[in-house]
Formats: C-alpha cells, structure tokens, sequence
C-alpha cells in the first residue's frame, strides 16, 4: 500500500514537471527586431525604506535605451522612513530626468491607503494618476536592463497582449545560501514558463509584470482579494486570464531579464516564503492549488522515505529509484531555466540544495497555516 501511495505521487510529479519542461520549450525566444517605437508606459514602482537598494535601480532607470517622451516612472512613497524619498529627488537634480521640469518623466505619490494591502494600494494610487495606456510593474530593490522597454514595446507590437508576464532572477554574490534561493527562484520561474507554454499560465512577479491600463480597469483592479497583503501579481493575472486568457502573454527574452535581491538571512528567507505561501488558498485557479498539492506532496515524499525505509517500511531499491526520477526531472526544468537566464553555473549546487529543499519546502507550508509573517516592517496573517 505504502509503496504504491510513493510510486503513484512520484510519476504524477514527474508528470507535472515534465510538462511544465514541455511547455517551456513552446514558449518562443523573442527577439528584438530593432523596430520604431510606439508604446507609451507607464512605471509603476513602489517603495517603502528602500534607501540602500534605490541607487543601483536609478542608475539603471538612467541607462534605459527607450525615449524618454514615452514614458514616465511613478514612486509611491509607502510611508518611508529613511532616506528613499531624498536619494530619489537628488537623482533627479543630478541627471536631465527633470528637465525640463514640466516633463515630469519621474514623480513622487504618497500612498492613499485603502484596504489591508498597501502594496496594492499604491500601484492602485499610481494607476489613477498615470498618463499612458500602457503600466508596468517593478520593485525598488530591482536593476532593469537596458533594453527593458523596447523588448516589450516591440513584443507589444508584434502580439495581441493584455497582460505580459517577463523574467525576474537574483543577483548578489556567490554563496551557497544565495545558490539556493536563486536555484529555487528559476524553478518557479521555470514553473511560471512552462505553464504559459502549456496554456495554463498561474504564476507572474510584479518585479516585472505588464498590463494595459484599460484591462486594469475592466477587471475592477485589485477588488475582492485587498484584504490580502500581497499577490498583486498573482491575482490580478488571474482576473486577466480569466477574462481573455489569448491576450496574456510570457516575454521569454533576456533583453527583459530584471534582477533582484535575494534575502540576506535565513529569517527574511523563511518570512518571504511565508509570504508567498500565505496567499496560496485564496488562489481562484484550480491548477495552480493543484501544482502547489502535488510539488507539497512529492516533497513531503521524499521526506516520508526516510523513517519508512529505516522501518524496513519500504524497498530501498524503490525508494533511491523514485528519488532519482523526482531529482532528474527537477533537473530537467532547472537546467532549461538556468540555461535561458545564463546562470549554469547554479547547477553545481543543485545536488545539495536537492537534499535540502523537501524539508524547507514542507516546512514552509506546515508554518503558512499558523504563523503570520513580516514585510516591510509590517505583520500580516494573509
């Protein structure tokens, strides 16, 4: 009984896995054909005591490629109390972002909280305020590559798009600690790849994340889900999917690869975590609670094998076989991933990171049920 409950968890994760790698390979590569550019956006960014991250995003915001008379960059300043609002207006005295004045290419909003979820307040407080038909999403601890805009303004050109979900990995240095969490970043953007090529898009990052103003509107925004503290993304391409899911979009590109900050400790790893898992039951896709039960349930698996092995429970033999399918196709995805973002050398550590991730993975989602998590300074159950 034992044995066939492991076998048939183990074949339908490596079913799912292996059609999210399927799916991955369905999601062309976009490449930039060096076209005139026509769309207007709209950067929404914002922010809370981000002072230490906030220069390396700005130095980035001033090298963007795109012409400057097509878009313009809102803050929302979520009730900092650092120095963030300072360095963003020293950075525009310093560069011609603001100038002349009356462009306003960059400007500083205060949040106008509404509901239980500032974040989604101040991107709702950035959307009311914005001039064009086009918002994007970023972070204020991101660095955004240079040819950020013209990848999707010529992806918007060339495709019918409501919504365009686009790559976000980590960067910083080299430890082991940072090789974990970004090697379990690229699987949930692996994740997030291949359930576009699959038709079955449940994942996006506001750290990139793009959507006409119009389709924002026509989906009442952020209502029904305020009452949750994140999963602004998550929900928003959700309705967006919902409402005509062959206008949403993956940009598979690396021209559109932002990167971010992973968590400097193990405790702002785990409260992260937290966070992402908070949201989980309150998702309407009926895939994406079911890609969470099966990842939860192969993990726990693997965890499960330990003690029934030692209690002559199971057949060793199995259960080394099951774990090798589990950990090759994991690879399978990983590798794919690691390759498209040009982080190979990730893989190194992916053997112990393997051994490691079923405990953290089921040790997330056992705390998720009881214990709330901090961001930004904030606690929050949801």
């Amino acid at each position: 009984m034992l044995t066939s409950l492991a076998i048939i968890i183990i074949i339908i994760y490596l079913f799912l896995i292996g059609w999210f790698a399927f799916g991955f390979d369905k999601v062309d590569d976009f490449k930039l054909r060096d076209l005139p550019p026509k769309t207007k956006f709209s950067i929404v960014i914002p922010f809370r005591n981000e002072a230490k991250n906030l220069p390396k995003l700005l130095a980035s915001i001033s090298e963007l490629n795109y012409p400057k008379s097509m878009f313009e960059i809102i803050f929302i300043d979520d009730e900092s109390e650092d120095e963030s609002v300072r360095i963003i207006n020293d950075f525009l005295k310093n560069t011609d972002f603001d100038k002349p004045r009356q462009a306003k290419y960059i400007r500083i909003i205060k949040n106008e909280r509404t509901s239980d979820s500032p974040k989604k307040d101040a991107i709702t407080s950035a959307i009311q305020t914005s001039k064009n038909d086009w918002i994007i999403t970023t972070d204020a601890d991101c660095i955004l590559p240079k040819y950020w805009l013209d990848t999707f303004d010529e992806f918007i050109q060339t495709k019918d798009s409501n919504c365009i979900v686009a790559p976000v990995t980590y960067h910083g240095n080299n430890s082991f600690f940072n090789r974990f969490q970004t090697l379990d970043f690229l699987s949930l953007q692996g994740a997030t790849i291949g359930g576009f090529g699959i038709k079955n898009p449940f994942m996006s990052n506001g750290a990139n994340f793009g959507y006409r103003k119009l389709s924002f509107v026509d989906v009442n925004g952020f209502d029904g889900n305020t009452n949750i503290s994140s999963g602004d993304d998550i929900f928003l391409l959700e309705k967006l999917a919902k409402q005509d899911a062959k206008q949403v979009h993956y940009l598979k590109s690396q021209n559109a690869i932002v990167t971010t900050n992973p968590t400097n400790t193990i405790s702002g790893l785990i409260q992260q975590r937290l966070r992402w898992a908070s949201k989980t039951s309150s998702y309407d896709n009926r895939f994406a609670k079911l890609v969470g039960m099966v990842v939860l349930l192969g993990n726990l698996t693997c965890i499960a094998f330990i003690p029934l092995v030692l209690l002559n429970l199971l057949n060793t033999r199995i259960v080394v076989a099951l774990i090798i399918i589990k950990f090759s196709i994991d690879f399978l995805l990983l590798f794919k991933t690691s390759r498209f973002f040009k982080q190979e050398t990730l893989l190194l550590s992916y053997i112990f990171s393997s051994i490691i991730y079923p405990f953290f993975n089921v040790s997330i989602a056992f705390l998720s049920f009881f214990k709330s998590y901090r961001w930004k300074g904030r606690t929050s159950k949801k």
